[in-house]
């Protein structure tokens, strides 16, 4: 009865500690892990440069809009300029990369 009683206590602690590691770094901010418009800029230029080179900077400003459950971000031309701007769209809630593209 006491290895029984033992076993029991010892699947008890284990399953605790278990749950208490698995359970300890999950962290959901209210606002989503992509609150704002600065957040949802700075990551879509983290994705843009490597895949666009510097290139990017020349579409500033860069604006960022929400759309729903999604920040959809793009660059700018300057009046009368013909060409593409880089277009991401990021998930609010868990910052997701949604679509990336670039106009031509």
């Amino acid at each position: 009865m006491k290895n029984y009683i033992y076993v029991i206590v010892c699947i008890f602690i284990a399953s605790n500690i278990a749950f208490a590691e698995g359970s300890r770094h999950i962290y959901a901010p209210v606002q989503g892990y992509v609150p704002d418009e600065t957040t949802a800029i700075k990551i879509a230029e983290a994705i843009w440069l490597p895949l666009y080179g510097k290139n990017i900077y020349s579409r500033k400003p860069f604006i960022a809009k929400l759309n729903g459950e999604s920040w959809v971000v793009t660059g700018s031309l300057p009046i009368h300029m013909i060409g593409g701007v880089p277009v991401i769209e990021i998930s609010k809630k868990i910052g997701e990369i949604l679509r990336v593209s670039h106009g031509k």
